[in-house]
């Protein structure tokens, strides 16, 4: 049976704790989703590096992807 891929808007602080419990509980591929560059990156990097330490393997249990999509917030003038 193929692993649940499993989408998180928002790679804020409830994003990446939300990414981090179901890495955890190792209930599929997490992907992190934000507008701003760089920030799911950066909360995936992390949740990697805890994962010895909550005790899955990146390499063979739980996989964190990211995602970026940018966009131009339009400002008034």
């Amino acid at each position: 049976m193929a692993r649940r891929k499993i989408s998180i808007v928002g790679a804020g602080a409830v994003g990446a704790t939300a990414g981090q419990r179901i890495a955890d509980k190792q209930l599929g591929d997490v992907v992190l989703i934000d507008i701003i560059e760089g920030v799911p990156q950066g909360k995936a990097l992390d949740l990697s590096e805890s994962a010895p330490i909550e005790g899955y393997d990146k390499t063979t249990g739980s996989r964190e992807r990211t995602i970026t999509r940018t966009r131009r917030i339009p400002t008034s003038s």
